[in-house]
C-alpha cells in the first residue's frame, strides 16, 4: 500500500507565502509609523512646543526648497531644524547602537547582564572626554570632545583585547577583562576630575551622565555610517551568533572559528559603542534593558533580536531624551539619569515576570 502524500500542494504554498508577506509588510509599516510618531513627538514637544504641522512644513521646506510657503518665524525654524531634529536623530542612532551592542554581547558572552559599560568602552570614552574638557582648551572646536572620547574608547578596546588575549578569549574572561579595564579607567578619570579645574567639573559630570547637546547635522554622518555597516554585518552573521550563544562546542561543530569570531564581534561592538559614546556621553541601561524587552516577544533568535533591539533602542532613547528635556524645562536633565531610573524599574519588572 502506497503511503499517502501529505506534502502541501502548490495551492497551499501559494496561500501561505502571501500571508507571511502581508504580515511582514504590516509589521514594517507599523514599525515605521511608530518611529515617525516618536520622532514627531521628540521634535514638536519641549520647553517651547511647536505644532506638528509647523514641524513638518519646516522639514519639507528644507528638503524641497520652495515647496511650502513659510508661515513660521525664524526662531521656530532654527529650533526645529538646527536644534531638535538633529538631536532626535542622534538619540535614535545612539539608542540603536547601544541596544544592538547589548543584544550581541549578551548572546556572545551568555551573560544576561552584559552591556557596553561592562566591557569598559564607555569608561574609556568618558576618560577621553574628561581629558578634552579639562586639559586641551577645546583645541579642535566642537569636535574636540567627540574625537577625544572616541580615542578613549579605542584605548579601552585595545586594553581589553590585550588583557583578554593574555587571559583567553572565552566569554567569562572577556567580561572579566572589561570589568577590570573599566574600573581602572574610571578611577583615572575620577582622579583627573578631582585635580582639574573646578569650573569645568559641572560640564564633565553632565557629559559623563549622558547628553545630546553636541548634535549637529555634519556630525551625524559618523554614527549613522558606523551603525549602518555594523547592523548590516551583524544581521548577516546572526545565525553564527546563535550558534555561539549555544556554546563553544556547538559552534565548533558547525565549523565556526570560535576564538576569532568572538574577538571580531567584541571589536565590532566596542568600536560601535565608542562612536556612540563619543557623541552622547556615557548613557547607561539602554544596552542592558532593551534586548531583554525584545526577547519577551521575539524569542532568542538573533535573526529577529538584533534588528528589533536596534529599532526599540532608537525609540527608547528618543523618548528618554524628550522626558529629559521636558521634566526640568527650561533646563536639560542628563539623559543618563532618565535611562537609569526608568531602565532600572523596567528591568526589575522584567526579572520579576521571568521569575
Amino acid at each position: 500500500m502506497l503511503a499517502e502524500d501529505t506534502s502541501p500542494g502548490p495551492a497551499a504554498v501559494s496561500r501561505v507565502v502571501p500571508v507571511r508577506v502581508i504580515r511582514g509588510g504590516v509589521g514594517v509599516f507599523a514599525a515605521l509609523l511608530l518611529l515617525l510618531l516618536t520622532v514627531t513627538a521628540g521634535v514638536s514637544l519641549g520647553s517651547a512646543p511647536i505644532p506638528v504641522t509647523t514641524v513638518w512644513s519646516i522639514v519639507a521646506s528644507k528638503l524641497a526648497p520652495g515647496s511650502v510657503e513659510a508661515f513660521w518665524s525664524a526662531g521656530r525654524e532654527s529650533i526645529v531644524w538646527d536644534v531638535r531634529l538633529p538631536r532626535v536623530m542622534l538619540a535614535g542612532l545612539v539608542g540603536a547602537g547601544l541596544a544592538l551592542t547589548g543584544a550581541v554581547l549578551q548572546s556572545v558572552t551568555r551573560n544576561p547582564l552584559a552591556d557596553p559599560h561592562l566591557l569598559g568602552v564607555s569608561s574609556g570614552g568618558a576618560l577621553g572626554a574628561i581629558v578634552a574638557l579639562l586639559h586641551t582648551g577645546m583645541i579642535l572646536g566642537l569636535l574636540t570632545v567627540p574625537l577625544f572620547a572616541f580615542g578613549g574608547a579605542l584605548l579601552a578596546t585595545v586594553l581589553v583585547a590585550f588583557v583578554s588575549r593574555v587571559l583567553g578569549t572565552s566569554a567569562d574572561r572577556l567580561v572579566l577583562a572589561g570589568v577590570a579595564v573599566a574600573f581602572v579607567l574610571t578611577s583615572i578619570g575620577n582622579l583627573m576630575i578631582f585635580l582639574g579645574d573646578p569650573r569645568a567639573t559641572h560640564t564633565v559630570i553632565f557629559w559623563m551622565l549622558g547628553g545630546l547637546g553636541l548634535a549637529q547635522w555634519p556630525h551625524l554622518i559618523y554614527p549613522a555610517l558606523v551603525l549602518s555597516v555594523s547592523l548590516g554585518w551583524l544581521v548577516v552573521r546572526s545565525r553564527e551568533i546563535n550558534a555561539l550563544a549555544m556554546g563553544d562546542e556547538t559552534a565548533m561543530t558547525l565549523g565556526i572559528p570560535v576564538r576569532r569570531f568572538r574577538l571580531t564581534l567584541f571589536v565590532v561592538t566596542a568600536l560601535l559603542t565608542g562612536v556612540m559614546v563619543a557623541f552622547s556621553g556615557a548613557i547607561g541601561f539602554v544596552g542592558l534593558m532593551v534586548p531583554h524587552f525584545v526577547r519577551l516577544f521575539a524569542g532568542s533568535d538573533n535573526v529577529r533580536v538584533i534588528p528589533l533591539s536596534a529599532f526599540f533602542g532608537a525609540l527608547t532613547l528618543i523618548m528618554a531624551d524628550l522626558v529629559a528635556r521636558v521634566i526640568m524645562t527650561p533646563e536639560d536633565m542628563p539623559i543618563g539619569v532618565v535611562t537609569g531610573i526608568v531602565g532600572g524599574i523596567a528591568f526589575v519588572a522584567i526579572l520579576t515576570r521571568r521569575a
